[in-house]
């Protein structure tokens, strides 16, 4: 295939394709329906002239059978006075009539054919234009229904699509709360547990070594213990006082107690 055979085809059906778009039925119909009562009434118009041509043969068949009438009472009145010469000329006459009111008779009845038939096309042609313009009504109509029914659809459409993506937004919007309100969680343990310093607010330098050094004697204290436990030095010096008054009160409880010896008078021992 050539370019310029391809070129073609491509224009055509790209031509096509935007006359398909540009195309309305309601106005095609509309279109047709005017070109049918045009053909209609071209076909009145041809019945009525028909009738015209067939009326003037009519008046000059009467006007042609009136002159030979005339003429035949002319040849008798003639013959009544011994005129043979002019009864024998109104004759003359009146046989050339004869011959004109045979054409025109001929004529006649022609055109009274083709009238009669003009006046059956022109009432079949009546009955399909009106069959013609009550279906195209009803196709209008169904069109135009079916037209609305394909937009309220593509609206429904387009709004289902636009509340996929608020659907899509909203979950979205979710993600990012729920992750938020994590990493706030998050931050919160950490600050809470002293991983997390928080500098946003004031700054107590005391404090904070009072903290520290009241927490570090614990921890240490807590070390010598499971090390003793273990066996692995000696207990603490707190645990061992904290033993020593323990075993002295013990004792205390256990040693019975003496009776204080009586005072003399005297104040004597």
């Amino acid at each position: 295939m050539s370019v310029m055979k391809r070129m073609s085809m491509i224009f055509k059906s790209k031509a096509n394709k935007a006359l398909d778009r540009m195309e309305d039925p309601r106005e095609t119909l509309d279109y047709s329906y005017q070109r049918q009562l045009e053909m209609l009434q071209k076909v009145r118009r041809g019945v009525a002239d028909v009738a015209t041509s067939r009326k003037r043969l009519e008046l000059q068949i009467n006007q042609l059978e009136g002159q030979q009438n005339k003429l035949t009472d002319q040849g008798k009145k003639a013959l009544q006075v011994g005129r043979e010469d002019l009864a024998r000329e109104a004759l003359t006459r009146r046989a050339g009539l004869d011959g004109q009111l045979g054409d025109l008779r001929a004529q006649y009845q022609q055109l009274q054919g083709e009238e009669e038939k003009l006046t059956l096309a022109s009432q079949r042609l009546q009955a399909k234009v009106d069959s013609f313009r009550t279906r195209k009504e009803t196709i209008k109509a169904t069109y135009t229904a079916a037209e609305a029914q394909t937009k309220i659809n593509e609206a429904f459409s387009g709004i289902s699509e636009e509340m996929g993506d608020v659907g899509l937004a909203i979950q979205r919007a979710e993600e990012k709360t729920e992750t938020m309100k994590a990493r706030a969680g998050a931050i919160d343990e950490l600050l809470a547990s002293g991983a997390l310093e928080d500098f946003s607010g004031p700054k107590d330098d005391i404090q904070a070594e009072l903290d520290r050094m009241g927490s570090g004697p614990g921890v240490d204290l807590e070390l010598e213990r499971l090390k003793a436990e273990l066996g692995q030095g000696p207990a603490p010096k707190e645990l061992n006082q904290g033993s020593s008054a323990a075993q002295a009160q013990q004792q205390a409880q256990d040693t019975p107690q003496q009776a204080p010896w009586p005072q003399k008078p005297g104040g004597a021992q």
